[in-house]
């Protein structure tokens, strides 16, 4: 069982201390499930050019791959974060944020098509940024029912007035 938004500790975006308060809460809840299926992997090799069999060769990649079929993108499996609702406390009170970049990026484990994904997160650190706090958390991405993440993502945004 999963937490909706509203039942995620909410901090103000320039609240440094409640912020900096959440690193010690650890990882948030696992998100609901997330099925990969084909299409979605052959509709993200449309988006990105990158059709490597490994992904979109379905028979091949069941002959060939040594994972026994199809696997999602890496990058595929960043963007659906989002779809995830993963998002272990919510930020209020500003203007926007801002994506800031990555602080780092793995693919540590494949994603099968037709597994299912769910994704959790934590705050590593929260610092002032000129007007703004710059937010640093990790984002982690597994395929259900493996012992290791999928993914592991230090995503930085800026939250601004």
């Amino acid at each position: 069982m999963t937490e909706t938004e509203s039942d995620r500790p909410t901090v103000r975006f320039d609240d440094l201390a409640g912020l900096e308060a959440q690193m010690d809460a650890g990882f948030g809840p696992w998100g609901p499930e997330l099925a990969i299926t084909q299409e979605m992997v052959d509709a993200f090799a449309e988006l990105s050019g990158d059709y490597q069999w490994i992904h979109v060769d379905v028979e091949r990649a069941r002959n060939e791959s040594p994972f026994g079929g199809p696997i999602a993108h890496g990058f595929l499996t960043l963007i659906l974060f989002p779809r995830l609702d993963a998002q272990a406390f919510k930020v209020e009170g500003h203007g926007s944020a801002v994506n800031y970049g990555a602080e780092r990026l793995r693919f540590i484990s494949p994603v099968p098509v037709g597994s299912s994904i769910r994704g959790r997160s934590r705050l590593l650190r929260a610092e002032a940024k000129g007007s703004g706090i710059l937010v640093t958390t990790e984002l982690e991405v597994r395929v259900v029912g493996a012992e290791k993440p999928a993914m592991l993502y230090g995503m930085q945004a800026l939250y601004v007035p």
